[in-house]
């Protein structure tokens, strides 16, 4: 084994990729703990230094991978995303770019790629993507007819929340997340058009039951299908474990049959 394989092997082995997972979550506690200005009065030099160790342990194995794969490194989403985070926290946060000490909590982040699970969930996000296109182009239709709808009916008297159709819009937002929709927003346009509900009892059904319920089921599909690949894809594997297997098991039929017959003309 060339000594790139073996930095590989090392680097990818699960007591690693176990350390790596710990020391992203101890590093996230680290930075959550800096914004308290009691425990950064006590222990801010300790915590200096812990981050300093973690963010360096990540250099090296980002490094490591690097020797190992070369340019291929490149090739994986994943290993890609690890270098622009671990990347971002080597820039100097001095003068104007004070700002960038509070980017090191992308840091963890890289849980997203450590763990399986995580990869699956994001994964299956971003395979959505093309069915989530079009749910957005509908709920913005829906949100754009509401909101010349509510500017024309209602702008009169509620300038402040529906005066033009970017007000509108921002208060059907709000309606449609069901944040204080009723007593904040309804029931006071209702005390002067009484009939209003029979604009916003719809509006709420379609949006925040039935066009949410779209997403969900799309993603929950997506996620599925993630799954699925993944079940055909240890199946296949295994067939072709199984195929390797029985090819070896027939040629050491015919050696042993070989040696037989050797061993029988050799007795004559």
């Amino acid at each position: 084994m060339s000594m790139r394989e073996r930095i590989g092997a090392f680097v990818m082995a699960p007591k690693i990729q176990n350390l790596i997972t710990g020391l992203i979550v101890l590093n996230a506690v680290t930075l959550g703990l800096e914004t308290s200005d009691v425990v950064r009065a006590n222990y801010g030099a300790g915590l200096h230094v812990l981050d300093k160790v973690v963010l360096a342990v990540f250099v090296l194995e980002i490094a490591a991978k690097l020797i190992h794969r070369g340019a291929r490194f490149f090739t994986d989403g994943w290993n890609v995303f690890d270098f622009i985070v671990v990347g971002i926290a080597l820039i100097p946060a001095a003068g104007p770019l004070a700002v960038l000490r509070a980017l090191r909590i992308l840091r963890t982040l890289r849980l997203l790629s450590v763990v399986p699970q995580m990869r699956v969930v994001i994964q299956a996000l971003f395979s959505a993507l093309p069915a989530m296109a079009s749910i957005v182009a509908l709920i913005t239709l829906i949100f754009y007819v509401g909101a010349v709808l509510s500017t024309n009916l209602f702008g009169t008297e509620f300038d402040a929340w529906f005066g033009h159709i970017g007000r509108s819009m921002y208060t059907l937002f709000q309606i449609m997340t069901l944040e204080s929709w009723s007593m904040g927003i309804v029931r006071p346009v209702m005390e002067t058009y009484p009939y209003a509900w029979i604009f916003f009892v719809p509006f709420i059904l379609v949006t925040s039951f039935a066009v949410i319920n779209l997403f969900i089921g799309v993603i929950v599909d997506s996620m599925q299908a993630q799954h699925r690949d993944t079940v055909e894809e240890i199946h296949h594997d295994a067939l072709v474990i199984e195929g390797k297997l029985d090819l070896l098991e027939r040629e050491l039929t015919e050696l042993r049959q070989m040696l037989r017959k050797q061993g029988e003309s050799v007795n004559e």
